[in-house]
């Protein structure tokens, strides 16, 4: 495999991850550094929370589709003798939306990102989770336990399906996201704990 091939499109799905939707949505339509409000946190929740519905659900739209886009660099004319697999693409723009470079390297939590790696490449799995995200988040009212939930079902998910299909690569890779979501939302695990953890209006 051509060496300048899996650079490029290692940097390639970084920087796609990389692209801060929230800091850069919320700058240039409504002039306000999102990390200087609420949690800080630059993902889709601290969004809807300081911009509303509408600025939540576009932000949170474009973080799916750099999942998806990072997965599918493989499909582009000069990348498709590449063996590197789409899924450890997928994970490299995971990492450039936690850990973004245009952004001090200070980012989200990552699951609508996550999310998008498995729209891209596995999206029967993505429909389930959005389903289970949907009625999870309406019974609890908190969208990092309902994250978490998420990560619990796709792990599970993929462990039946290496036992029908022998996908080790799936498995790895939400064995990994999931380990991430976790550890991301650690704070708001004491917070679930101590019951004041933020519910959200539905």
């Amino acid at each position: 495999m051509n060496i300048l091939i899996i650079i490029l499109l290692a940097v390639a799905a970084y920087l796609i991850g990389s692209f801060s939707s929230a800091l850069w949505y919320g700058k240039w339509f409504y002039g306000i550094d999102i990390r200087e409000h609420g949690s800080g946190n630059l993902g889709a929740t601290n969004t809807f929370r300081t911009l509303g519905k509408t600025a939540g659900i576009i932000v949170t739209v474009i973080d799916i589709l750099k999942g998806t886009a990072a997965v599918l660099l493989p499909l582009i004319p000069y990348f498709q003798d590449t063996s590197l697999h789409p899924l450890l693409l997928g994970g490299i723009a995971v990492l450039g939306h936690m850990y973004p470079i245009f952004a001090g390297f200070r980012g989200g939590k990552a699951v609508a990102t996550s999310a998008g790696v498995l729209l891209g490449y596995a999206w029967p799995l993505f429909a389930i989770l959005v389903c289970s995200f949907l009625i999870s988040l309406k019974l609890t009212k908190m969208v990092s336990l309902t994250s978490i939930i998420a990560s619990t079902i796709a792990l599970i998910y993929a462990i039946i399906n290496v036992f029908i299909n022998g996908e080790w690569e799936l498995l790895l890779l939400i064995a990994i996201l999931a380990t991430f979501i976790v550890y991301r939302h650690r704070e708001n695990i004491k917070r679930i704990k101590n019951g004041t953890e933020p519910k959200i209006k539905w």
